[in-house]
């Protein structure tokens, strides 16, 4: 389980290799995403809070990173945080997400990208709840919920 001390020698060091690297052009993901996808997760965009499709979202299944498909988050680690962004308390793996020290807007923060093709998710912050006290902060616009197929 990360621990907010994890999240910072990670975002100081570098994130473990991916499982694979997804690279393409700017032409080729507006191509492929949404404005609004292209904007969150190409540009560092954010989506107002309370507006995004997975907000208040409560099924089963994993959430996968809407421009490489590569699972990210767990459903069973979502909570409901009050900030108007799907809020987890960890990545599915250590490897799928990479952290990265922001400064932008005058305030320091930890930013969370796929590590796989660097689209922006959102942030992490240490105010999240018990065991692991972090709280991923995530725009919908920057996933999308593969849902768990019921056993045959």
């Amino acid at each position: 389980m990360q621990t907010w001390n994890d999240v910072i020698r990670l975002a100081n060091h570098g994130a473990p290799e991916p499982p694979r690297r997804v690279e393409k052009t700017n032409e080729e993901w507006k191509k492929e995403l949404t404005p609004q996808q292209y904007h969150v997760t190409r540009e560092h965009g954010t989506e107002r809070a309370f507006t995004g499709e997975y907000c208040e979202a409560h099924e089963a299944g994993l959430y996968a990173c809407v421009c490489c498909g590569t699972p990210l988050y767990d459903s069973r680690t979502k909570f409901e945080s009050g900030t108007g962004w799907p809020s987890f308390t960890q990545p599915v793996e250590e490897n799928a997400i990479r952290y990265k020290k922001d400064t932008s807007y005058g305030m320091v923060r930890v930013e969370v990208l796929c590590n796989v093709c660097d689209a922006h998710q959102g942030h992490v912050f240490p105010d999240g709840p018990p065991p692991s006290g972090l709280r991923l902060c995530i725009n919908s616009a920057s996933i999308k919920l593969v849902t768990e197929k019921a056993p045959a």
